[in-house]
This record gives C-alpha cells, sequence and structure tokens, in this order.
C-alpha cells in the first residue's frame, strides 16, 4: 500500500553518504523516469527522490538549490498546482532555495518534506489528512505546516501509506493522518488532521530515528531501545503477538541489544545493532526476512549476512525487499528481487544498496534521498583527453594542409606503433604530413587520446586508408561501424569499391548486402556504370550466386 524513504543506516546512528564511486556507479540514470531529462539535466542533479506506484514520478534538486519535478503527477504529488501529468522537468517555484535535509512519500502518493532550516512542507494525496494541514483536500502545491511545530526544528519525515512522523532535533515525535491501525500513537483509531506530539512510552525519551511501515510506525531511542505502534497483523511490530498497537510499545525481546536504526518495508522491518548485527521480523511471504523461510515471525530474528559488520541496512515501504551493506563494501539483498522470493541474503555485484533498489524493487523507487555529490577528479582517462591538441602542454607538432595539430610524443609512442618507430630517435618538433588530409589526420591523432572517432561518415574512408597503412586493427573496425551508417544508393558503389580496396570485409559484406537489397537503383546510378572492370565482374558474379537476378 505505501511507499517509505528513510535515510541510510550508518555505524555512528547519523546518516551516511554512499562512497562517491557508488553514487558515480548509480548516477540515478538506472532509475528509468530519469531517461526523461537530458544529459546537462542529469549532470546538475545533487538529490533526487523517485516514488509512485509505479516509480514513475520523481522530484530532484540541482545544484542551484532549484527543485524539479516530472511524471505522472497521482493526486497532485508533483506539487505543482494541478493534476496533470508531465514529461519534461518543471521547477517548484515555491521551494527554490530551500535546501532539503530528508524526504519520504506515502502511497496515495503524499509528499512530507524538511529543510535543513526544520520546516516542513507537505503536498498531493489527503483524503486521510496525511498532509497535516487540518484538511482532507489533496494538497496540490507545497503547504507548510507549523501547527504545533512553530518553535521546532525537524531533522528527519517518514510517511506510511497515509501517515506521517516526523522527528525534531530534541527527540520528539510528531504524527498525523490515517490512524486506522493506531499506526498515529494516540491512543485511538480517530484519524489525526493536524501534527500531534507522540507520547506514552515515549514522554521522556529522546528519538534519534523514525520509519514507517505501511500502517506501523518506529522510533529508535538514544539509549537503544525500539518503540512501535500501529498495525501488527504480520507480527511487524516485534512484539510476539499479532494486535495492533494504539500507543508506543518497548520491543522486548530485544532487551540488552542496543539497536541504531530502524527500516520499514511492505510489512516487515529490520534493525542494525550497534555490534553490526541485523535482526528482522514481521512478514516473510517473500523471504524479505532472509532466515531461509517464508515463515512470518513476531519476534526479532537475527539475519546472518557474513561475519563483517553491517554498516547499512536499506528497505522501502512500497516493497518486500532487503538490502544491507557490511563495512567491507559488500551489498547484500533478499526479499522480493525482481518477481523472485530470494529467503537468504544474496551477495550482489553492487557497492551501494540504491542500486538494488534501482535494479531489483517492485516498484523501482528510491528508498531514501539519493544524494549525488559533484565529483571533479578526473580520471587519467578524461585527464589525456582534455590534453589532445593542447599547446600549452605538447612537444610535438603536425603541419597538415598548413595548419598545426598539438600532440605529446611519449603518448603517441605507448598509443601507436607506427610512431614508437618513427619518433624513437626523433628530435623533430615539427613534422610535416602530405599524405592524409587535415580532418583525417586530425580523428586519428584524436582517437589515440580517447579511444573513439569523431568524424562524418563520407570522411571516415580516408580514416580508413589511414588505419589499414598503420595497421590500427581497433580503429579500422570503428571506421567501418562509421561508415555503414551513411551508406545510401548512391554512394553504396563507391564505398563497396574503398571496403575492397582496404581489405576492410566486415564492411564489404555489410555494402555487397545493401547494394543487393536496393539492386534496381544502384544499377543506375554513375557510381556503378564508372565501377572498375575487375569489381564490376566480382560483383556480379557474386550477385548471381546469392540469386539477385532471378526473377
Amino acid at each position: 500500500m505505501e511507499e517509505e524513504l528513510p535515510v541510510f543506516y550508518g555505524e555512528s546512528g547519523k546518516p551516511v553518504q554512499a562512497t562517491l564511486s557508488s553514487l558515480r556507479m548509480l548516477d540515478v540514470g538506472k532509475w528509468p523516469i530519469f531517461s526523461l531529462c537530458s544529459e546537462e539535466e542529469l549532470q546538475l542533479i545533487r538529490q533526487a527522490c523517485v516514488f509512485g506506484s509505479a516509480g514513475n514520478e520523481v522530484l530532484y534538486t540541482t545544484v542551484n538549490d532549484e527543485i524539479f519535478v516530472l511524471g505522472t503527477n497521482c493526486s497532485g504529488c508533483l506539487g505543482i498546482g494541478d493534476i496533470q501529468s508531465t514529461i519534461e522537468p518543471r521547477r517548484l517555484d515555491s521551494l527554490t532555495g530551500k535546501k532539503i535535509a530528508s524526504l519520504s512519500y506515502g502511497s496515495g502518493p503524499h509528499i512530507v518534506l524538511a529543510t535543513t532550516d526544520g520546516e516542513v512542507f507537505t503536498w498531493g494525496h489527503n483524503a486521510y489528512s496525511q498532509l497535516g494541514n487540518g484538511t482532507a483536500n489533496h494538497g496540490l502545491v507545497p503547504c507548510h505546516i507549523s501547527t504545533n511545530l512553530s518553535n521546532k526544528q525537524v531533522i528527519e519525515v517518514a510517511c506510511g501509506s497515509y501517515h506521517s512522523l516526523v522527528l525534531t532535533s530534541d527527540g520528539e515525535v510528531f504524527a498525523w493522518g490515517y490512524n486506522n491501525s493506531g499506526q498515529v500513537g494516540s491512543g485511538s483509531t480517530a484519524n489525526q488532521p493536524i501534527p500531534r506530539r507522540v507520547t506514552g512510552c515515549l514522554q521522556n525519551k529522546v528519538v534519534m530515528n523514525i520509519a514507517c511501515g505501511q500502517m506501523c510506525s518506529m522510533a529508535v531511542v538514544d539509549t537503544g531501545e525500539v518503540y512501535v505502534w500501529g498495525y501488527n497483523g504480520n507480527g511487524q511490530l516485534g512484539l510476539g503477538s499479532s494486535g495492533n498497537q494504539p500507543t508506543p510499545c518497548r520491543v522486548a525481546a530485544l532487551q540488552g541489544i542496543r539497536v541504531q536504526r530502524v527500516a520499514c518495508g511492505y510489512a516487515h522491518t529490520l534493525v542494525l545493532t550497534d555490534e553490526g548485527q541485523v535482526y528482522a521480523w514481521g512478514a516473510n511471504s517473500y523471504g524479505q526476512l532472509g532466515t531461509g523461510n517464508k515463515s512470518n515471525q513476531p519476534y526479532p530474528t537475527p539475519v546472518a549476512v557474513e561475519k563483517d559488520r553491517i554498516i547499512e541496512i536499506a528497505a522501502c515501504h512500497s516493497a518486500h525487499t532487503s538490502a544491507a551493506k557490511t563495512q567491507g563494501g559488500h551489498v547484500y539483498m533478499w526479499g522480493q528481487c525482481r518477481g523472485q522470493s530470494v529467503v537468504l541474503p544474496h551477495l550482489t555485484h553492487f557497492c551501494c544498496t540504491d542500486d538494488v533498489f534501482a535494479c531489483f524493487a517492485t516498484p523501482a523507487v528510491t528508498w531514501r534521498l539519493l544524494s549525488v555529490e559533484p565529483d571533479d577528479h578526473l580520471t587519467v582517462a578524461e585527464s589525456l583527453k582534455r590534453e589532445f591538441d593542447n599547446p600549452d602542454t605538447a612537444d610535438l607538432k603536425f603541419l597538415v594542409d598548413g595548419k598545426y595539430i598539438y600532440a605529446h610524443k611519449v603518448l603517441l609512442k605507448i598509443r601507436c606503433e607506427h610512431f614508437r618507430s618513427s619518433l624513437e630517435d626523433s628530435e623533430d618538433d615539427i613534422v610535416e604530413m602530405s599524405e592524409f588530409s587535415y580532418p583525417v589526420f586530425r580523428a586519428f591523432l584524436e582517437y589515440l587520446y580517447t579511444d573513439n572517432i569523431s568524424l562524418p561518415p563520407e570522411e571516415a574512408v580516408g580514416l580508413l586508408d589511414l588505419a589499414t597503412f598503420y595497421s590500427e586493427t581497433r580503429l579500422k573496425k570503428l571506421c567501418q561501424q562509421t561508415i555503414k551508417q551513411g551508406i545510401c544508393e548512391e554512394n553504396a558503389i563507391a564505398l563497396l569499391s574503398a571496403a575492397v580496396k582496404y581489405d576492410a570485409q566486415d564492411l564489404e559484406e555489410f555494402c555487397f548486402r545493401f547494394c543487393i537489397n536496393h539492386l534496381t537503383v544502384v544499377t543506375q546510378t554513375s557510381g556503378f556504370a564508372e565501377m572498375d572492370h575487375d569489381l564490376l565482374k566480382n560483383f556480379i558474379s557474386k550477385a548471381s550466386r546469392v540469386g539477385a537476378f532471378k526473377n
């Protein structure tokens, strides 16, 4: 029924950023919705949240502290003032300049957002007063929620299916919204239209972390105890029973165990202890508890991941998927994974838990607010690309068609056998080149720096000539691929002739098939009329063998 978005759970009990390498790996592009953004737009993203019943909505912030949304906009959950879907990013002007500290969403969906200034904004689905603005009308634009929170700084938010929790900097929890199972913690089952502090057993406790399941709520306090309330039909409260709990109750089975973080799936719960151990309880029909079977567990049960300590746990309340990361950087997943039930923690090749949810959760949402840190570090390959044709660092100039191309002797000798021998004892810093044209020779040198060629198909024949001359096998293959993209009836014979001349067998076969498939038009071109006698003879012979002239 719901999607949930806590934060990364680290050893210190504070949010943990993924490593730069893992963030570069996921690069937000693993979530299909981001294919609607241009490469330029993706480069500017600093935070992102993918949500919705099919992962079809997204909110992201840019390097300029602007917030953009796009997607299907169910219940006005994009906050753009209407319920129209948008296939292009639209800016949330009312939140421009606000920095997001925490964000979560429900299954309506509704959105709850906390800024770094501690303010709370909500919008979207509101049939159960889950926006906390005192009404049950859907919120089409972000609404600042201040009732009972005006002097509080909110540092974390969590959404259930249709209820909301926030945690303040002084360790207090406030809740509102749908309360059919006691998930607001007020002691009744009446819906709560405005923020209300959760008291009872939490009255004098300092809460460090909150999370919501579909219709339940969880809080970890500074002493390492876990308090739970709300729906318990699958044993997701860990109390050993299946009765709902309208007020916070301590998970007694964790006595003596110091918990740092809690994460909630659709109907199961994970906790991480200060010793790096994971416990799980609740629904288990997909193996999401990682216990090796599919039996529900009403009590906390240890999850055997590996001997290395766990530093992160991940669960998303729209999914039956679980994930964890070890201190050594191994990422495990279990539960519902792309339709399969994985009943024991499975070692993946991922380096962050976000990738598990992008690639294996249903729907493919983000389980937390992604933070994409800018990375200005250049790899060796990126550095070399920048130095091509740079007169400031070059120690060699090629003079081609009256124009200079700047290069570096050591790189040319490393990258090309021809230059390794021709530059070996040379002290010249200028080399004149007359065998090839400027565009062709420049493209060749650029290839040595970048591994790619940037030439139009019609120019690539000249580069194919050069690649054959210098015995550059890989470059020859790249040229053939480029030339194929430019073939048409008018130039097919000329390209076939070039392929034969430079012994480019793959290109020759491609051009021959093209000519056969367009035989009537090709035989009427000037290229065919002027075709070399031997080539024509060979072409007709080969065409006959494949039945090109049969009626």
